[in-house]
Order: C-alpha cells, then structure tokens, then sequence
C-alpha cells in the first residue's frame, strides 16, 4: 500500500487521468458538433480549439498573483465538476461547451501544478498509465459514453478520489524556532514524492512532499523541473497515438490475425498492453546512467518510424519499443529538487513550460489530422514528436547517486496484473458458424458510422448495433480503430462485440482509419485494393472478401468508401474499384456496398452499371441518405451481379451517424 509520503504522486497521476477524460470528449466534439470533419474547413477547426490552449496561458500571471494553492484548487474543483457533468453525455452544445470548460480547468489546473511541483516525471508517468489501464479496461469505450448506475458510481469515485487529493488549506507556521531555520536558510524540502510543495509566494511557507530522501548531488543543474513539465503534453500525445492505447493494440492485434494487408478478429485483443504498460512504467522509474542514457531515446524514436513507416503487421512491436523509449526519455527527465526550484521565478517557469507543452500537443494534433481533410503528408508528424522528447531528455543533466520516488517493482507488477485482467476479460469471443446449411436469403446492410458519432457528438454504439441489428452481412465505411482525435477508441471491435459479428478490416488512410465487412457466417479469401488518390485528401481502399455459406454456396462481397477529388466525381475510384471486384468475384455472386460519394445519375455510378452490376436499391428509389437527419443526397448504394435478387429495400431512420444506413435482402441463387 502506497504511504502517505506519495500523496502528491497520487494527485497529480489523478488528475492527469481526469484531464485525458475531458479531452477524450472535447477532441471529437470539435469535429462532430462545432463542425463537421470534411465539410467545416479544417483551418477553423483547428483555430477553435487551439484557442483553449492559449486562453490557458492567463494562469501562470494568475498563480503569481494569488499563489498556486488558490488557483490549483478552484481549477481542480472545475475540472472535476466539468468531468462529472460530461457523464451525462448531454451531446449537442451543452456537452461541447463543457468538454471547453474542462479542458481549460484542467489546463489552468495543470500549470498551478506546475508551479507547486519541481519533479513532475513520476506522477505524470503514473498517470499515463493509470489512463491508458482504465481506458483497457473499459476496452476503449469510457465511462462518459456509457451511461447508467455503473459508469456514474466510478465516475463519481474518480472525482471524488481527484478532488480529495487537491492542495488543503494552508498550515499555520509553527511559532518556534526550527532546526536548520533562521535567516539565509531558504526554504524546506522535504521528501521529492512526484516533486515538492514548494514555499514562497507561489505556494505558502510550509514546503512538503511526498518523497524519499535528501538532495542528490548533481540535482538543480537542469531546467528546474521545466523541461519534464514541457515534455507532459508532447508524451500525452505519444502515449494517446501509439505507445499507451488500447486501440492500437487491438488494430495491431488484429493484423496478425488478418492476411493479404487486412485485419481479422483476434481471440486476445488487448494483449500487447501488459508488456506495453510494464516497460512503461519499469522505464520511468528506472534511472539511466552512463552509456545506456541515449538507448531510450533511440528506442523511443525507431518505435515511432517503425509505427509510421512500417507494415502494420509491426505494429505491436512498434507500440512497444515506443512505449518502453517513453518511459525511458521520461526518466531521463526526472530531476530531484534542490532549493533554488522553490523560488517563485522556477515555478511560473515550470507553469509556462506546461503550457507550452500542452499547446505542442493541440499544434501536432491538428497538424496530424487535418492533413486527412487538406491532404498533405503527415507521417513524418510522430517522429518528429518523439525526437523533441529524446533531445530534451538528452539535455537533462544526469544526477549522480539514487533517489527512490515509487516501489518500482510493485507499482510495475500491479499494473501488468490490471492490464492482464482487462486482457482476458475482453477476449476472446467467438461466433458458432455450423449452421443446418446455406440460406436462401441474405440481409445486407451498408452503413457509414462516422467513427461512431452520431449528429449530437455522442458516441453511441448501442444505436449504431441496433441499426445493423437484422443484418447478416454488415458493410462498414469511416470505420476508426484509435485516432487521438476521435477519443482512441476500437469503434470497430467494440461494435462487433455488440453485432456478435467477426469483422475483417482494411486501412485506408493509415492503419487505423478504413472500411470493414462483418459477417455471421466464416468469411474467406481477404484482399484490399488502393485506390488512386487523383487529387483527394483522404486515402481510399477497396476491400473484398468472400462469405461462405457452406455446400459450395459463396458471395463476394466488396466494400468501400469513395474520395471525390475537389473538382469532381470519384470517377477514376469507381472504376478501379468496378474491375477489382469483378476480377475478384471470377463468376461468383458480387455485392458492391458503401459510400460512393455519386448519385445514381452521376459519371462515376455508371462506372458500376458498365462493369454489368444492377442497383439493388432501384425499387426504393429515391433513397437519400445523407444527412441524417434531413436526407437530401443518394451517396450510400449497394449494386449487385444480376443473378442475385433484391427486395425489402430501404433505409433505416436514426442519427447514430450523419448518414443513414441502406439495407436489402438479398436471394441467392439456386445451387
């Protein structure tokens, strides 16, 4: 049991896991409710919500105005209230204007930390992984989605948990002389825990901590706990997109289940987070010395080339490398505390630094994902972010002598355990396929589920399942596997889950962004096709697969989303995707089904119609689709090889997503 003397260490990892909660909501609120991704221009996106970041920097004049133990409780206070209130999951302004309200609390929050706190590394490495252990447990799916008794109770806990660790009031000063006080004796430290409380203006007269033992020689030559404070947002952002998510480890998971550069259903999902979370934590609190001090940093760096430009069969390995050379860098960041950091001038230095690291974090998430909208290259943005890490722990001076923060063993062994629980508590699930024979009838639904947010910002995966609901074959478009942006979730496997539906999965502008088929009965055969980019933004793929019926009864089913290019039809992609999947069928039944971005009059549908497929939807027309919730524009079709007959066509009315899904039963043909 952790003593008391890490009661400052637990603080701050809390509230870092609270701040990441917010952010998981005000991130996709941004693209989902103040705008829309692909339609709002990315450059007001961005403006939007970079100006919380910069609206947070009135702190550090703040903290120095009143002290840090004011602004770091009411902020605190904020940022708890913001996070409770966002478990609601109001959706629409209110739930944008909230995440707001706490991500700059948690900012404002986060520098009055800062300036009361000179060795932040071990409570911001703790709370990384308390984060990333959460969000495994919940398999990706957070407690603000949720809903219900459950999900309010361990909210509540959090908060609660939170808020009781927030600065008390200031003790009184003890009227008797002290041992080692009087005039030049400067202030008290007293144990560095995640770092000390310090005295002065900034905090009050009293200076505790929660640490471990006297100043270590080599100590205060640094930055003075700034540099660790400015590498907090650059590591969240690393953490977020590859070293600590449980989305990547499943999307990673599932390439080595898949064949041909697809991604299957994986019986252990989120098993690469033990080892991921264990060389995390065992780095960051694991001092390096000497010659080895450059190994983290170079680790941490191949980790993040190797995730960008490697084949996403590598990917598990490069979420590892990258998280052990993060744990790494960090603890190359942590500095024990002197005196001289408890001057007031070293904490607004550490409040800017944080601040300043955590708009790095805004400017490189908005670099890296508006580069989907406005179409520039964007893999070299990672890398980049792990090399200003390793060169800032590089420049930290090394410290001689050991100064133990947390049982490194116990708190590593720990946290293996959890994430191995959450491991084996998702996984694995399979579907029974011996059935009595090949039916006679198929139902077939196309749906694109916008990352699993529906028009009010709400991730809500109970309604996109019930929409697909009666479905046997389901064909998914805008399918999210772990962007930052959208919150880090599995959209895909958390859906499947629902569906009880094994998927087969295709990249399409990375390797967690694509389409998918999902299908009640064994699929066989994968193979996806890049499409040509002729001018638009986002990558696009054409994925085939072939469903088994047993008794020698097939369908090939091909799925994709269209990219028109900005002066024009998708016409060049309709027709790559009509010869890849008739090619891919050679004689068998053909199903084409997603969003093509064409009306049915348009050049690039003819594509279809001249590659001999039919409209499966023709009955029902006009079936507009999009938007939801006031359908004007027919974008979303199925098309099939003539011998397979179509009926029951329609849509399936609800805003789970900013497109409705199409739906057709589909005859086989006679055996």
């Amino acid at each position: 049991m952790l003593r008391h003397r890490h009661s400052g260490t637990l603080a701050l990892a809390l509230g870092v896991v609270v701040l990441v909660d917010v952010l998981r909501v005000f991130l996709p609120s941004v693209i989902t409710i103040f705008g829309q991704a692909a339609a709002t221009p990315a450059e007001l996106l961005g403006v939007f919500a970079l100006g919380w970041f910069v609206l947070a920097f009135a702190a550090p004049p703040l903290v120095a105005r009143i002290g840090a133990r004011p602004v770091t409780v009411v902020a605190g206070a904020a940022l708890a209230g913001a996070r409770l209130a966002l478990t609601a999951a109001p959706g629409g302004r209110w739930q944008l204007w909230l995440a707001a309200a706490g991500l700059l609390a948690g900012l404002v929050w986060l520098a009055g930390s800062a300036a009361r706190t000179a060795r932040p590394v071990p409570g911001l490495a703790l709370g990384l992984a308390a984060g990333a252990l959460l969000h495994t447990a919940l398999a990706t799916h957070d407690l603000v989605w949720r809903g219900g008794w459950l999900a309010w109770t361990a909210s509540a806990a959090l908060v609660a948990a939170f808020v009781a660790g927030l600065p008390g009031p200031r003790p009184q000063p003890d009227p008797r002389p002290q041992p080692g006080t009087g005039p030049g004796s400067g202030p008290t430290v007293t144990g560095p825990g995640c770092g000390p409380t310090l005295s002065g203006p900034l905090s009050g007269p009293t200076v505790t901590g929660s640490g471990s033992g006297p100043t270590v020689a080599g100590a205060g030559r640094g930055a003075g706990g700034a540099r660790a404070w400015m590498v907090a947002g650059p590591a969240l952002l690393l953490a977020g997109m590859l070293a600590l998510s449980p989305a990547v480890a499943g999307t990673a998971m599932s390439y080595l289940q898949g064949r041909a550069g697809t991604g299957g259903t994986p019986l252990f999902a989120l098993a690469p987070m033990a080892p991921a979370v264990a060389v995390f934590v065992g780095g960051a609190l694991t001092p390096v010395r000497g010659r080895w001090r450059p190994v983290p940093p170079a680790v941490l760096l191949a980790g993040t080339l190797l995730a960008t430009y490697g084949p996403p069969r590598l990917l598990v390995v490069a979420m590892v490398l990258a998280a052990a050379g993060l744990g790494g860098c960090l603890a190359l960041l942590d500095e024990p505390a002197d005196g001289r950091q408890a001057r007031p001038e070293a904490g607004r230095r550490r409040a800017y630094a944080a601040l300043v690291g955590m708009l790095g974090f805004a400017v490189a998430t908005v670099l890296h994902y508006a580069a989907y909208d406005l179409g520039y290259p964007n893999g070299w943005l990672p890398p980049v972010v792990a090399a200003l890490v390793a060169v800032a722990a590089l420049r930290t001076p090394p410290t001689a002598g050991r100064v133990r923060v947390l049982p490194r063993l116990a708190v590593t062994a720990v946290t293996v355990l959890v994430a191995l629980v959450a491991t084996v508590g998702h996984g694995p699930w399979m579907v029974i396929d011996n059935r009595p024979g090949p039916p006679r009838q198929v139902r077939l639904v196309a749906y694109n589920i916008r990352m699993g947010f529906g028009l009010d910002g709400r991730l809500d995966l109970d309604a996109l399942a019930r929409a697909a609901g009666r479905a046997d074959v389901v064909v998914l478009s805008e399918v999210d596997r772990g962007w930052l942006l959208n919150g880090g979730h599995d959209t895909l496997h958390l859906l499947a889950v629902r569906l009880g539906m094994p998927y087969v999965f295709a990249p399409a502008a990375g390797p967690l962004w694509g389409d998918a088929v999902l299908s009640r009965w064994p699929v066989r055969a994968p193979r996806t096709r890049a499409l040509p980019a002729v001018g638009a933004p986002t990558g696009a793929q054409a994925l085939a697969v072939t469903v088994d019926f047993s008794a020698g009864v097939r369908l090939a089913v091909v799925g994709t989303h269209l990219q028109p290019p900005p002066d024009g039809g998708p016409v060049a992609q309709a027709r790559a995707v009509a010869a890849f999947a008739t090619g891919y069928a050679a004689g068998m039944p053909l199903v084409v089904a997603g969003d093509l971005n064409t009306e049915p009059d348009d050049p690039a549908y003819a594509e279809f119609i001249r590659a001999g497929l039919v409209d499966a939807l023709a009955a029902a027309r006009p079936l507009p689709t999009s938007p939801a919730d006031d359908p004007r524009e027919q974008i979303d079709h199925v098309l099939v090889s003539p011998d397979l007959g179509a009926t029951d066509a329609g849509t399936i009315p609800g805003t789970a997503s900013d497109h409705l899904p199409v739906a057709v039963t589909l005859a086989l043909p006679a055996r």
